[in-house]
């Protein structure tokens, strides 16, 4: 189902776009061709695919590079509470915002 020049009006509203009629006539264009593209890959049948982490093991084997995982910073939660107005028990203390 295509968009109509109206939905392309409401989109750029919601996302406080001031569109000319010619680059609303573009937008069109390109949402169509856009969601176009999208309805093709949803035709495609996946069932039984497994997903790829990469592209690129599609291709060839690939390992992850995960890095080890290890503390690099030190604790500085003392310093980083100084300028916090309220503090209890090494926790920030902030207003109640739900009753």
């Amino acid at each position: 189902m295509p968009l109509t020049p109206d939905d392309v009006g409401r989109i750029a509203h919601l996302a406080r776009l001031a569109l000319q009629p010619t680059e609303q006539a573009a937008m069109l264009t390109q949402l169509n061709a856009f969601f176009s593209i999208v309805e093709q890959m949803s035709a495609v049948d996946t069932a039984g695919v497994e997903p790829l982490y990469t592209p690129l093991s599609a291709v060839s084997e690939v390992s992850l590079r995960l890095r080890d995982d290890v503390v690099t910073e030190t604790n500085q939660r003392e310093l980083n509470q100084r300028s916090a107005p309220a503090i209890e028990d090494g926790l920030f203390l902030v207003p109640r915002v739900v009753e």
